[in-house]
């Protein structure tokens, strides 16, 4: 495996410890999945953690905005969050249909007692971290 350089702001870390106990392991077990992705992606090399709208995101030079979150108002569920306008949501649910749960072309949603499909999961953050070099490709080359 490569080595990837990874940039986290300092305000990451304390966005993921002001989660509640298990809604933290969820959200540090999806961060662990984009890291884990990106290291095995042979073209990208750097990796920048960051939070864009409060919520802890991830940006790399060809790829799309990556964001994940949970929201108190909906204490069950958590979020990997898309830029709206890409093809990538609309996509997933070519590829995947209802393996996942979808909020229009910004998100797929987890439970959190569900357990995460983790290679069809993986496989969205991949295409989202190369969105700009695949974009052109029939289902984003998933």
């Amino acid at each position: 495996m490569k080595h990837l350089f990874l940039q986290t702001q300092p305000e990451v870390d304390h966005a993921f410890a002001a989660y509640p106990e298990q809604v933290r392991a969820k959200m540090n077990f999806l961060r662990d999945l984009v890291i884990e992705t990106a290291r095995e992606d042979e073209q990208l090399d750097v990796l920048e953690e960051c939070l864009k709208w409060g919520e802890p995101s991830f940006v790399c030079k060809h790829g799309s905005t990556l964001r994940m979150d949970w929201k108190s108002k909906i204490p069950d569920q958590y979020a990997l969050y898309f830029k709206c306008t890409s093809r990538l949501v609309e996509t997933f649910r070519e590829v995947y249909g209802d393996l996942f749960r979808y909020e229009g072309n910004r998100a797929i949603l987890f439970n959190l007692d569900q357990n995460i499909p983790v290679r069809e999961v993986k496989a969205c953050i991949k295409a989202t971290l190369r969105y700009h070099k695949v974009r052109h490709l029939p289902r984003l080359g998933i």
